[in-house]
């Protein structure tokens, strides 16, 4: 597998790059995982919320969003001391709010997974870009 070249000098960036990244996605426990790192990954680099994953399963129950979504003002408290995730008082805030609008969406359309995945008609879009800088997996 050609490897691109942000993810060569870390095996856990390699890791991401072959199991994860670019990886057609239909598990809803998943999608809103990535949702949330994503979200605090603003900012910082990739590798720095991948570091943290662990962090974030644990602080945030699992990436629950049933659990996420009933936090109070106590459990933003807790998370804005703990030092293994980001300690950002609007990405904490986002998450719990990405979590009831996660829980809405499923409602509305049956799964998180329909409704993102209308989008691209339900199929992966594969790019051919000319260089591996842009877009690498082939």
């Amino acid at each position: 597998m050609k490897r691109c070249p942000w993810c060569i000098n870390s095996k856990i960036m390699m890791d991401y790059h072959d199991k994860e990244w670019s990886v057609p996605l239909h598990d809803d426990k998943k999608l809103f995982e990535f949702l949330i790192l994503e979200g605090a990954q603003a900012g910082l680099t990739w590798q720095t919320i991948l570091n943290k994953r662990e962090n974030y399963r644990r602080a945030f129950d699992n990436f629950d969003p049933k659990k996420i979504s009933k936090y109070t003002q106590k459990d933003i408290n807790i998370l804005l001391k703990d030092a293994g995730i980001i300690r950002n008082r609007l990405k904490i805030k986002a998450t719990i709010a990405n979590s009831r609008k996660f829980l809405g969406i499923q409602k509305e359309f049956g799964t998180f997974d329909r409704y993102i995945w209308q989008f691209v008609n339900y199929k992966s879009i594969k790019n051919k870009f000319k260089s591996l800088n842009v877009g690498c997996k082939s």
